[in-house]
């Protein structure tokens, strides 16, 4: 359900883009103004640009072929700095906006006009509006269908909807800024943006604590969609030379690579030679089925024997 790599890419970039010019815009605004909002936004925006950094240097990390310390390849480092994301988004982005907020309030400056702040926020929503429309589509195109919540939660890939992530939380981060410049004018009170400020920062510790749920999960290791897993099932049990798969086990080394180990109960008649060219002509269906299968392990095993991760795994299921 992920994005291809090329999408995903193509998707950091734009983002990494606009964030970049939209950054500098709201410092020169905020300096002008001396709006705490603006401030904080466009500290946000100058987060967002360095993790889309580090997504591309995690991406370009996780391509590196397997050798001697790691067997699997390198694809989950990608999830590393995924989660190292998450986390500056909540101490960096989170923290000093909450801060420049409080200290706004404590210390408020006097209101000065607010004309460039609403010029830089129409440019940036405008561009931020146009990166979060491209990350959509990308993401949309490769839900097929599925509630968009799931396809998170099922996303192997977490580059495309992180990115995603930050856009929602920047247009909504700019909608805020803009009601909190506004309200400080037409109320004559500059404490309102610095309560904006505090509310975006809110808001980007909620996408933190989400985005860290997600990328630790993949981080400790997840397994493959269900439907990859039934698939696997169905191919080594089409053998009639196997007469049960004990259990189908996965693991994602990397957003496109998936590590599977499976157990089944071979025929007793078998001998040592026949077993093998059963296994190597198993593993040759599945990889031409499952190209995302990197690595194949399957063990001969007596379906008595078999350990059994769930109850349903002992009667046939994953």
């Amino acid at each position: 359900m992920a994005a291809t790599k090329h999408g995903s890419n193509l998707v950091i970039y734009a983002a990494l883009a606009a964030n970049l010019g939209i950054a500098v815009a709201k410092f020169v605004a905020a300096a002008v103004s001396g709006s705490s909002s603006m401030l904080t936004e466009g500290f946000h925006s100058v987060v967002d640009s360095l993790n889309q950094v580090l997504l591309l240097y995690g991406q370009k990390r996780g391509k590196r072929p397997p050798d001697v310390d790691h067997p699997f390849g390198y694809g989950r480092e990608l999830y590393f700095w995924s989660f190292v994301v998450a986390i500056l988004i909540f101490a960096v982005g989170s923290g000093v906006s909450i801060y420049e907020g409080w200290v706004h309030i404590a210390e408020p400056e006097p209101l000065r006009d607010p004309t460039i702040n609403y010029v830089v926020l129409a440019v940036a929503f405008a561009m931020e509006g146009a990166s979060w429309i491209f990350a959509m589509r990308e993401f949309a195109g490769s839900v097929r269908g599925t509630n968009w919540w799931q396809a998170v939660r099922a996303s192997k890939d977490p580059a495309g909807f992180i990115v995603l992530f930050e856009d929602s939380a920047a247009l909504a981060g700019l909608l805020i800024a803009a009601i909190g410049v506004w309200a400080s004018h037409a109320w004559g009170d500059p404490r309102i943006d610095g309560l904006a400020s505090i509310a975006i920062g809110l808001l980007l510790g909620v996408v933190a604590a989400l985005l860290a749920r997600e990328a630790k999960g993949l981080l400790i290791g997840e397994g493959a969609d269900p439907a990859v897993v039934t698939q696997v099932r169905k191919i080594v049990d089409a053998r009639p030379e196997i007469t049960w798969v004990n259990h189908v086990r996965t693991l994602h080394t990397a957003p496109d690579r998936i590590f599977v180990a499976i157990s089944a109960d071979f025929q007793d008649s078998l001998t040592m030679g026949e077993a093998e060219l059963l296994i190597e002509a198993i593993e040759t269906d599945l990889k031409a089925a499952l190209p995302q299968l990197s690595s194949i392990y399957i063990r001969p095993e007596r379906r008595e024997d078999a350990t059994a991760l769930h109850p349903d795994e002992a009667v046939g299921g994953c």
